[in-house]
């Protein structure tokens, strides 16, 4: 297993590093504004939006936060906003071209998933980074999520013995399309849910298990007037055996667990998300929850055993632990500081592209995609 899922953090000594947001729809307002003022050591500066409903949105809830109209702006005003960090919570279509600019004004920057449309634009980004001697990180939530990083934490120990299949699904039930450019058959705009949805299950399954060596898929578009891809399948061989099944879908009328995990000595199985998102969806601040950030109910916590259905009670309940969508900002922070590494990299998100690309030409071409060791 590669990878880590827990970051230790550092009391923050000096004064707090100011950051700027570009954008505020679901991903800015959602989960970066928030993250990022719950975060000892980060204060958010200027939101970069013209639209002035969200404007009125983040002046409710971070009074003193200042605006930008444009990303040309923030560049311009760059020496008398003294900003420390760039976040890009745009649409995808704008991620390559906005870290572009903001690392050659010399800003470190964090990108949303996906920082690009290709591998080859990941990494041509990280060895600007790397030129500029600036951070360049990928905001993969989902490494945080609490089924994740229980499961993590249970392959780590060997409760399950060598694992021979992970299953995971992201799946959920919305019949009708919801328009905007997340759906759009435009290739220009990076949507669908492989790219979206599959960034995520992708990006856990790498780090469990390694380097993917041949990639499989089968991508649908199901829901009538849907222009994207909203119901796709890859499968993942990795370098050391491990089989991954990876669903993501918005057509599932019944939805599976979220993870199925098949070792030699165990199995573990998990219903449900991590609570998290809702939570944010919801208005709730980590630092202002009514009861332990990222907890959930014991009846949601999984179960690990063999030989039982989970369903009918069988198998032993593993306390799931607490998710921790606030430890990538602290991790961000730490390594600004020189107290810590990076959490994500555009290396590692580069990897995962890679897998997604195969992904696309094997849905695309009927064909199975063999990728270097």
């Amino acid at each position: 297993m590669t990878g880590t899922a827990t970051h230790r953090v550092s009391e923050p000594s000096g004064p707090s590093l100011r950051v700027g947001l570009v954008g505020y729809g679901l991903a800015g307002s959602v989960f970066h504004a928030p993250l990022i003022a719950a975060t000892d050591g980060l204060v958010l500066d200027t939101v970069v939006t013209a639209n002035e409903e969200r404007r009125d949105l983040a002046r409710a809830e971070f009074p003193e936060v200042a605006f930008a109209a444009s990303p040309q702006e923030l560049w311009e005003r760059a020496d008398d906003l003294d900003l420390d960090l760039v976040v890009i919570a745009s649409p995808n279509r704008t991620h390559v071209p906005i870290a572009t600019a903001a690392l050659e004004a010399g800003l470190p920057v964090v990108v949303d998933k996906p920082i690009a449309g290709t591998a080859a634009e990941a990494r041509g980004l990280a060895a600007l980074a790397e030129e500029r001697g600036l951070l360049l990180s990928v905001f993969q939530n989902r490494r945080w999520d609490n089924d994740f990083l229980t499961l993590f934490r249970l392959i780590a120990d060997g409760e399950l013995g060598e694992v021979q299949r992970f299953e995971s699904r992201f799946e959920r039930w919305r019949p009708r399309p919801k328009g905007g450019w997340r759906e759009s058959g435009d290739p220009q705009e990076i949507g669908g849910l492989l790219y979206d949805l599959g960034s995520h299950v992708v990006d856990q399954a790498l780090v469990l298990f390694g380097p993917a060596v041949r990639v499989y898929a089968e991508s649908d578009v199901r829901r009538p007037g849907a222009a994207a891809d909203d119901d796709t399948f890859i499968a993942i061989t990795h370098a050391n055996g491990v089989r991954s099944h990876l669903y993501v879908s918005a057509t599932a009328a019944q939805l599976g667990p979220r993870f199925r995990v098949l070792g030699r000595s165990a199995g573990y199985v998990k219903y449900g998300l991590d609570p998290q998102e809702a939570d944010l969806r919801a208005g709730a601040r980590p630092a202002a929850a009514d009861r332990p950030w990222g907890e959930e109910p014991e009846e949601l916590w999984g179960r690990i055993g063999s030989g039982e259905s989970p369903l009918t009670g069988g198998g032993t309940p593993v306390r799931s632990l607490p998710g921790d969508y606030p430890a990538y900002y602290a991790a961000i922070a730490d390594a600004l500081r020189g107290k810590g590494d990076n959490p994500v990299t555009a290396f590692q998100a580069a990897a995962a592209l890679d897998v997604l690309e195969a992904a696309r030409r094997s849905a695309r071409e009927g064909v199975t995609v063999s990728l270097p060791a």
